[in-house]
């Protein structure tokens, strides 16, 4: 069974067992909550089927601002969890001032890959490609020619989501257009339904027919109000398919429980630090197609998206990444 320590405040001491053995792993999550039915759960989903394959437990703690960061990183290592995965790259800080000082302990970082620390592994992925495929489909589904994209925290990792979602329904629709807005400039902007509904319901009264939200837990607002008014959305990170059955088009998949699964599997077999860089070539990435949504996924558009992706893996097909030159060649930010 796994252990989860709930912070109750920002002054709240993190209770650990002294006890812990050394080979048992950890994971925190990012602000916004482990069951925000997006980034954080990905990685919940990670953890438990880890748990689950190999009878082992592991601990989870969730924060609930930022002062606890580097707190709760800390106790984790003071009691001796191995490996310690922490989400989001406002934890690279976190990392800086907490991984150099438990060098025997190996760390991992998920949406991080510029930090020198020896015993840290750095996960990244290339959302551009993964949010490539679902604008392709978010174009050949449109009837208005106008779809959106709403993002959370205004932030270079949230462009690179939005400038891959609009080169891939231009290489569709050379015309289309492509709204974009972000719910905000703080952590705050990653669990507010309520902003991502009316940013939605603004950009259906501009015409937008799709909406693809990028944008942790306020995506739930965003796809409840899309269902609402009888369009499409793009759900993100997870599966969210199932939230709004015949409503979601797709959710562009970001396997980030495959990478904490990796993780607490080479705290086992091996751990190694360095980046490792998820994409479509290494099922890091890719779009969502079950039995809620596959009505809605003709024949034509899996054909034309299942080419791009093979493309996209052989170079054939270069998605510019936002954080090349900090623009994007398709969307004006």
């Amino acid at each position: 069974m796994t252990l989860m320590q709930k912070f109750l405040g920002a002054s709240a001491a993190l209770a650990l067992s002294a006890g812990a053995a050394t080979a048992e792993p950890a994971l925190m999550y990012d602000l916004g909550g482990k069951f925000d039915k997006s980034f954080n759960e990905a990685a919940y989903n990670g953890a438990t089927r880890w748990a689950t394959d190999t009878g082992q437990s592991y601990r989870e703690i969730e924060v609930t601002s930022e002062a606890q960061r580097v707190q709760a990183a800390t106790r984790l290592a003071e009691a001796g969890f191995n490996p310690i995965v922490v989400l989001g790259f406002q934890n690279a800080a976190t990392m800086e001032e907490v991984a150099p000082n438990y060098p025997d302990t190996s760390f991992a970082i998920i949406d991080v890959n510029w930090l020198d620390i020896p015993n840290l592994r750095q996960i990244s992925f290339a959302e551009h490609e993964g949010s490539y495929l679902v604008g392709m489909l978010a174009a050949m589904a449109s009837e208005s020619d106008t779809i959106g994209f709403i993002g959370g925290m205004d932030v270079p990792l949230i462009r690179h989501f939005a400038c891959g979602y609009a080169q891939g329904a231009k290489a569709v629709n050379p015309d289309i257009e492509v709204i974009a807005n972000m719910t905000g400039t703080t952590p705050a902007a990653w669990n507010d339904p309520v902003k991502g509904g009316e940013l939605t319901k603004a950009q259906i009264s501009q015409g937008a027919d799709i909406v693809y939200a990028a944008a942790g837990g306020t995506g739930v607002g965003v796809l409840q109000a899309a269902s609402d008014a009888g369009i499409f959305s793009i759900g993100v990170d997870s599966n969210q398919n199932h939230l709004h059955p015949g409503s979601v088009l797709t959710s562009m998949l970001k396997r980030v429980d495959n990478a904490v699964y990796d993780v607490f599997q080479a705290g086992v077999e091996g751990f190694e630090s360095g980046v490792v860089v998820m994409g479509l070539e290494n099922d890091g990435v890719g779009y969502a197609v079950d039995e809620n949504n596959e009505a809605l996924i003709t024949a034509e558009m899996s054909t034309a998206v299942e080419d791009a992706k093979a493309k996209i893996i052989a170079g054939e097909i270069d998605v510019v990444a936002y954080y090349d030159n900090d623009s994007c060649p398709a969307l004006d930010f």
